[in-house]
């Protein structure tokens, strides 16, 4: 399935890339002490929406919607630790796209080492800088990813709660992304875009 996927059915890197994370829960929180199945895999961390006893899973795209590639980790993980871009960032090259949740100089410089230009916003403690209006405009269809995780969990089913086993709950996951990168109706974070601008090409 793996190979299937990355020969077949994942994007490519087109110079604009997305990257964000989403909490996957194996059970509701107050059996994670009871779950045996998933006793020292999964883990409790904290994302927007909550506390989370499972595991999360770091999601990159392209400006087309399409996925590039992912990475699981545990949900206690940090979504700037080096070991997990050591995967991400095999594949990427041009600009990443990111949230606050991001901002770290010195994953900023690790991946500026490799070609790769992370923007994220800033935080309200945190001093206005100059930015290029492009990066401005980019970092606002930075919701295609989130259209991403949304569409993965309530269509693709990748959230599941009764998995009788490890295997079978990384099976289900994949073939989640499988099945999204078949769905029709990805978003694209630059049609608006195009449509705008034909508009206005065509009023002259």
């Amino acid at each position: 399935m793996m190979f299937f996927l990355n020969l077949s059915a994942f994007g490519r890197c087109s110079g604009i890339s997305f990257v964000d994370s989403t909490m996957v829960p194996v059970c509701h929180n107050l059996r994670r002490y009871a779950n045996k199945v998933f006793k020292g895999l999964a883990t409790d961390g904290k994302g927007t929406m909550g506390w989370c006893h499972g595991i999360k899973l770091h999601l990159v795209c392209n400006d087309r919607g399409e996925i590039i590639t992912f990475c699981f980790t545990g949900a206690n993980v940090d979504d700037r630790d080096p070991k997990v871009w050591a995967v991400l960032a095999k594949t990427l090259y041009g600009k990443l796209f990111a949230d606050r949740g991001y901002i770290s100089p010195r994953l900023f410089d690790m991946l500026f080492e490799d070609g790769i230009h992370l923007v994220t916003g800033i935080r309200t403690n945190m001093k206005n800088k100059l930015m290029p209006m492009w990066d401005k405009i980019m970092l606002r269809k930075r919701c295609i990813i989130e259209t991403i995780n949304d569409m993965l969990k309530n269509t693709a089913q990748l959230v599941h709660s009764r998995h009788r086993s490890v295997n079978n709950f990384i099976m289900n996951m994949v073939a989640a992304l499988a099945a999204y990168c078949f769905f029709d109706n990805k978003p694209q974070a630059l049609q608006g875009y195009y449509i705008e601008n034909t508009k206005q090409l065509m009023m002259f």
